[in-house]
């Protein structure tokens, strides 16, 4: 395997963690009374997720010199 696979194995594994922790919030939300602060966590979570896959991305994409 190689190191591109890997790191597009991980993106896989990281948009899907993604969604799970999207999924978790929206569940959360519709839940009474709310968790403010466990919703607030898994908002962070989320947003940290959504770094890694955007670093993961731009490694996987090829430098471009215009």
């Amino acid at each position: 395997m190689t190191d591109q696979d890997e790191l597009k194995e991980k993106l896989d594994r990281l948009v899907s963690l993604h969604r799970d922790l999207d999924a978790a919030i929206t569940a959360l939300i519709e839940v009474r009374p709310l968790d403010q602060l466990q919703i607030q966590r898994l908002k962070k979570r989320k947003l940290q997720v959504k770094d890694q896959i955007q670093r993961l991305n731009s490694g996987l994409l090829p430098d471009i010199i215009a």
